[in-house]
């Protein structure tokens, strides 16, 4: 339930109703728009009466949520939440690009590709340093001395680091290491590690599942949202379908879609989605056209030996060029790359 006030109610007229519903057991968020102050409900509703509280002179309208996640939901909070990162920013007018490698295979490598990324253009340093694959045989990624050439990269650029973390018991060091935590599709709906996130103030990038509904990955959201930490930023990267060309199929609908049911910003990616590298240019551009706030792309220095994932990189200079044309279609969409 949404309660929306009516414009300039008294702060102490605001507290009343407050404290009424509170002491109906339910658990108030409050968000302030330009005109309005509205009171979100979770919690068990059914204690309230609706024509009580409509009569109330203060209150313009009730609004009934009928969707299972709240806290996501953009009702609850109508305008768009911006997450800001030093002097970078994700969501509203801005476009963010997070480059980098699939998996860091050198401190070498990973300061390479970080110069040659920001100096296309690129706000964020993407880079794996535990890697969920599907076979136990294939490179797992180099671990904390990852982590730590990943720190000396952005020492080096200033560009914030985003990496994937994998379980509970290294949340602590990515706490510390990294700047944006990534949870990755097999961990969307590991509920655990997703209440445990919701207890830190740091930000987290929430990949959809393999096949996973748009529901489930608000869902996933919500249990972050409900432990206290705002600061989630949703992907978009393919899902698994009965096609075999690509990769997974990636979801393009997602991205107006859940713009048009939550706050929280999505981002794109292109080369999980397909694992072709000449798909990545066409899609990323597509996710733009559509309204995606950010577009995350593997790049790699040299593809064809790279230990994880070298055909759906591209190399350093094809992102530069991708780059360019990225800015003309940010620039059509009124936005900010």
């Amino acid at each position: 339930m949404i309660i929306i006030m009516q414009p300039n109610v008294p702060e102490i007229e605001i507290k009343k109703i407050k404290d009424k519903l509170i002491k109906l057991g339910c658990e108030v968020n409050e968000y302030q728009s330009q005109n309005y102050r509205i009171l979100g409900l979770l919690g068990d509703t059914s204690k309230i009466d609706p024509g009580l509280i409509k009569s109330n002179r203060n209150v313009d309208k009730i609004i009934f949520v009928n969707e299972p996640y709240k806290k996501v939901n953009r009702l609850f909070h109508p305008e768009d939440t911006i997450i800001k990162l030093l002097d970078k920013t994700i969501g509203g007018d801005h476009v963010a690009i997070i480059a980098g490698p699939c998996s860091v295979e050198s401190e070498e490598q990973i300061i390479d590709i970080a110069k040659q990324v920001k100096k296309s253009g690129a706000s964020f340093l993407r880079g794996g340093a535990f890697k969920p694959r599907t076979s136990p045989y294939s490179f797992q990624g180099m671990g904390n001395d990852a982590l730590n050439y990943l720190k000396s990269a952005r020492e080096i650029t200033g560009l914030p680091i985003v990496s994937e973390l994998l379980s509970i018991n290294m949340l602590d060091k990515f706490i510390e290491d990294v700047d944006i935590i990534q949870i990755g599709a097999r961990n969307m709906q590991n509920y655990d590690l997703l209440k445990e996130l919701g207890r830190i103030d740091k930000p987290i990038l929430l990949k959809r599942g393999l096949s996973a509904t748009i529901e489930e990955l608000l869902m996933a959201a919500e249990y972050i949202m409900a432990g206290g930490n705002e600061r989630i930023i949703l992907c978009e990267r393919g899902i698994r379908t009965f096609e075999t060309y690509t990769r997974n199929t990636l979801d393009l609908s997602a991205i107006p879609i859940i713009k048009k049911k939550s706050h929280l910003p999505i981002i794109v990616d292109p080369s999980h989605a397909t694992g072709l590298w000449w798909l990545v240019e066409p899609l990323a551009k597509a996710a733009i056209a559509v309204g995606a706030d950010g577009i995350m792309i593997e790049v790699h220095n040299d593809p064809s030996n790279a230990l994880c994932d070298g055909n759906q990189s591209i190399k350093t200079e094809r992102f530069d060029t991708l780059m360019n044309s990225l800015r003309e279609i940010a620039r059509i969409e009124n936005k900010i790359l």
